[in-house]
């Protein structure tokens, strides 16, 4: 679950991190790893949609120095983090950097990007909204740009279901998200013209790193 809701993540952030590696262990970061190993080179144009506290923002300039980033996030207390986070770890590229409150509603109409990441904060989105708003994002992205997706698998029964079960009972209780269940992403992300270009899993198939390609452009 990504802190890409409005203002109610504002409750967990200061204890989001903590929360998730004490569940998860290393695979949370290791599955956004593997994603991010689909940075294009250079020094790419990056959209962070939902980055809570800006751990995945510290990794994009680790690996791309020279890239421009902005910073999308819903919760007001997350952004300061990442804000303090940037300054405190990376002051030289406090300008490649433009922190933004709010949801990809708030791209303007002519923002085009490299790479869009998405790392858990689409299992956020509500059903009836999930389609706008990858709508939103993929009109955001250049012809023959990537998508960096890290999010959890759909499943149907056993200890993934019952996990996915608790994660969104106990978020609908502390943030009021709306969400119920994990949207089906892949359907509709190819029918924005996405295609999967190299994909793994993780924590015994719970988790996926996806890199996706403009397939329109391929």
């Amino acid at each position: 679950m990504g802190p890409n809701a409005p203002t109610g993540f504002d409750r967990v952030a200061w204890c989001y991190d903590f929360l998730a590696g004490a569940v998860f262990g290393p695979s949370l970061k290791k599955v956004q790893e593997a994603a991010l190993a689909g940075l294009p080179a250079g020094a790419p144009r990056v959209l962070i949609l939902g980055g809570g506290t800006g751990w995945v923002l510290a990794e994009v300039l680790r690996s791309r120095p020279g890239a421009m980033v902005l910073y999308l996030e819903a919760s007001p207390n997350m952004l300061a983090r990442a804000r303090a986070l940037l300054s405190r770890d990376f002051p030289a590229a406090t300008a490649q950097v433009e922190f933004r409150h709010g949801t990809q509603e708030a791209l303007g109409s002519d923002e085009i990007f490299d790479a869009v990441i998405t790392f858990f904060v689409l299992d956020c989105i509500a059903a009836d909204e999930i389609g706008p708003a990858l709508a939103q994002l993929r009109a955001a992205l250049r012809p023959g740009g990537t998508w960096l997706l890290a999010d959890f698998r759909p499943a149907q029964s056993g200890w993934r279901w019952v996990l996915l079960r608790m994660m969104y009972t106990f978020f609908r209780l502390t943030t009021g998200l709306q969400a119920k269940e994990l949207p089906a992403l892949h359907p509709a992300l190819a029918r924005l013209g996405m295609r999967v270009n190299k994909s793994s899993t993780f924590f015994g198939g719970a988790m996926e790193a996806a890199v996706l390609v403009d397939g329109v452009a391929a």
